[in-house]
């Protein structure tokens, strides 16, 4: 009777705890049939982009002597890496690319989402447009002259659009010249008041000097494999030597905001000491 009722009881768990798992596992399959393998289905809750830069640290902080390389090895090795792959030679097929203009535009629509239309074409962007931070010429970008480069981009979310600002209220006034059609304005300044004549000349590579809509939307990665991020390269021409400096980059657009507990949300930090003795 014992072996009977011990039987019992483990059959009945069995029975149990399988209706259980295949409840799970057809709840599971029904949520599943409801998701779109192209387009997010909550996107309301996404964050806006975030603003990262290249090179960067744990520490958000740069630190170099212009006429020691080993100083500023890593910082170099990281933008050529980061940039190989908008190498013009890379981006020739014309089955995956197109030309989308030089100047900013509007965005470029390539059909729905969950259309049938397939693979997407990506838009080329050419390293030529980011100047003398392109690495072309300059394989140090600036670094051996004491004139660093960061090189800037937002970062992919599906079917996003950026909206560029349609008034001046929340910009500030010195970055307010910045603004112009169909372009994600960015700007950088002096994270401290007393730092502001410290930092010296800020410049600006890139088309329109920003992110251009016609970049915009990002399909995601099926449906743009290929997809390159418009990129703005921000070079500082004169910053005091042997000072920290903390500067703040932020991008503006009516649906870019910033958050507290997030520092690369629409903005970045970055400490940058130029060493002389």
């Amino acid at each position: 009777r014992t072996t009977c009722s011990s039987f019992k009881i483990t059959l009945f768990y069995v029975i149990f705890y399988g209706c259980l798992a295949g409840i799970f596992i057809g709840t599971i399959q029904a949520m599943l049939l409801t998701l779109s393998e192209y387009k997010p289905t909550w996107q309301d809750r996404v964050a806006p982009p975030g603003l990262t830069h290249t090179p960067r640290s744990d520490k958000a902080e740069l630190a170099f002597n212009p006429r020691a390389v080993e100083t500023f090895l890593a910082h170099t090795k990281a933008l050529r890496e980061f940039l190989d792959k908008y190498d013009e030679s890379k981006q020739k097929d014309q089955m995956k690319f197109e030309d989308c203009g030089d100047q900013p535009a509007d965005y470029k629509n390539r059909g729905d989402l969950d259309s049938d239309v397939g693979v997407r074409k990506a838009c080329r962007f050419s390293r030529a447009l980011l100047g003398p931070c392109s690495g072309l010429e300059d394989t140090e970008f600036g670094f051996k002259e004491g004139k660093p480069c960061l090189i800037v981009k937002l970062n992919r979310i599906v079917n996003y659009r950026p909206r560029p600002p349609s008034s001046n209220e929340s910009i500030p006034e010195e970055a307010q010249p910045k603004v112009q059609p169909n372009v994600i304005p960015i700007y950088c300044t002096s994270k401290k008041e007393e730092d502001a004549d410290k930092i010296g000349e800020v410049k600006y590579y890139g088309i329109g000097e920003g992110f251009p809509l016609q970049y915009y939307p990002y399909y995601g990665k099926k449906l743009h494999p290929q997809y390159l991020q418009p990129l703005v390269a921000l070079q500082f021409t004169n910053l005091t030597r042997n000072t920290d400096l903390r500067i703040e980059c932020k991008v503006f657009g009516d649906n870019i905001d910033y958050s507290e507990k997030d520092r690369y949300q629409g903005r970045f930090e970055v400490k940058i000491q130029v060493e002389e003795s």
